[in-house]
């Protein structure tokens, strides 16, 4: 019964954020207005996604893979009767290719009342940014595809200045190469 009541109060939080979007006419690419995030390391470089998003975290587990998908793609697994794509965002952000290891871990998220996992170097923490924290992304007027970045977050630990790339994990996953769901 709590986690009913809990999930009803994420889903409450997370319509009025999408009406509050909307009604400034800022739906899709914004400045983030602060939250929770979970931070992940892809390569060198640590991402934070909004924690709404997130089901859970599983360590990684060989997906079987589907014929003729794309490199990204690595397969699906079976999590408890939902079949799930695995997307392994180092392959679709155009990182180095990391081998899988101990840390190497699965987000299982939910995107659009879809179920996907994202394979990613290791999770590091939730962490809590205010407005004031983000900054705009920066323009690039290029070949590079960076819709799906909403900010970069600053986050100081004594003299020490962590930058997360702050992602929309919705408008990537649904993006039209990954071909998951409708746009």
């Amino acid at each position: 019964m709590e986690m009913i009541a809990e999930a009803s109060q994420v889903a409450r939080a997370e319509a009025a954020r999408a009406v509050a979007a909307a009604a400034a006419g800022t739906a899709g690419r914004e400045v983030q207005a602060g939250g929770e995030f979970l931070t992940f390391r892809l390569g060198a470089e640590e991402y934070g996604i909004d924690i709404l998003r997130v089901q859970e975290i599983r360590s990684y587990e060989q997906p079987t893979r589907i014929a003729n998908a794309p490199e990204f793609i690595k397969g699906v697994v079976n999590l408890r009767g939902v079949i799930v794509p695995i997307i392994d965002l180092r392959l679709k952000l155009g990182c180095p290719s990391a081998e899988y290891n101990g840390f190497t871990v699965v987000i299982v998220l939910n995107v659009r009342g879809r179920v996907v996992g994202a394979v990613v170097d290791s999770v590091s923490d939730v962490l809590e940014l205010n407005k004031e924290q983000i900054k705009p992304a920066p323009e690039l007027h290029s070949n590079i595809e960076a819709s799906y970045i909403t900010g970069i977050g600053s986050v100081k630990n004594g003299d020490v200045e962590r930058m997360l790339i702050l992602m929309d994990i919705e408008a990537l996953m649904s993006s039209a190469d990954m071909g998951l769901m409708n746009a």
